[in-house]
């Protein structure tokens, strides 16, 4: 941590990156002490008049950087407390190229997960619920929300969707969805994935606990058993700053396709 003088740059001169705004160039250069390791994860900034001091600029200069920063996730602010840098972040890779549960995909990566539940219960379906699960008239829909954290830090918000005929318990989801549905013979064997980026709303942001606007990213995916029907509609909200998609591409036989 940093010593109580405030002092995290050293006693040399404070020379700005040269272009932009001042405010840009003050925060490239605090970016820049990060980078190098001269202030780390969990450091106290100097006080915004201390900081406008060092640098040789107006307070409404430190003031706009700042909250530029807060903004992007790189600070972060605790009332009463000071301006910190950001805690680093475990980054997490799912494949794109295997239908699992988050519970079993962070299990084979030996991750820690937990689960809170912010929902579930037994609704009156929504018209896309009922169009995309093929419900029946007055069959109703049942609905799962839950936080999905590692340690102590949000990854996700998973929102899933099923008949109630599939799913007539939902308070009795153990750990993993998947294994409850396999349990009895329902749990899905292909699914169709969209992905798409997206600015993190406020109410998914507290629960994510990132700036609200931060990058995310919204899943929304289908699953579908052997017959072919829809078993389950989810939607989900993850940080852009923890999770990574991957997928193995192959090249395809040039071949195939070409008529003799």
């Amino acid at each position: 941590m940093t010593d109580q003088s405030g002092n995290v740059f050293g006693d040399g001169p404070v020379v700005l990156p040269v272009g932009g705004p001042l405010y840009l160039q003050l925060k490239r250069w605090i970016e820049d002490a990060i980078k190098r390791g001269t202030i780390k994860p969990g450091d106290a900034l100097p006080s915004e008049r201390d900081l406008a001091l060092r640098a040789d600029v107006s307070r409404v200069t430190v003031r706009k950087a700042v909250q530029q920063m807060v903004q992007e996730g790189v600070l972060v602010q605790r009332h009463g407390s000071g301006t910190f840098v950001a805690p680093e972040t475990q980054r997490v890779e799912q494949s794109l190229s295997q239908l699992t549960s988050f519970t079993e995909d962070m299990a084979r990566r030996g991750m820690s997960v937990r689960a809170e539940w912010l929902d579930r219960g037994l609704y009156t379906a929504s018209p896309e619920e009922t169009v995309v699960l093929g419900l029946t008239s007055g069959e109703r829909a049942a609905r799962i929300a839950r936080l999905r954290l590692t340690g102590d830090t949000p990854l996700a918000i998973e929102r899933a969707s099923l008949s109630s005929n599939i799913l007539p318990d939902p308070a009795g989801i153990g750990d993993s969805l998947y294994k409850y549905l396999d349990k009895f013979g329902v749990r899905p064997v292909r699914a169709i994935q969209r992905i798409r980026a997206a600015n993190i709303a406020e109410d998914d942001a507290h629960l994510l606990q990132v700036p609200m606007g931060s990058a995310g990213l919204h899943i929304e995916r289908i699953s579908y058993l052997a017959t072919g029907r829809v078993i389950e509609f989810t939607r989900s909200i993850y940080r852009g700053d923890t999770y990574d998609f991957v997928a193995e591409l192959r090249l395809g036989d040039p071949s195939v396709g070409v008529k003799s």
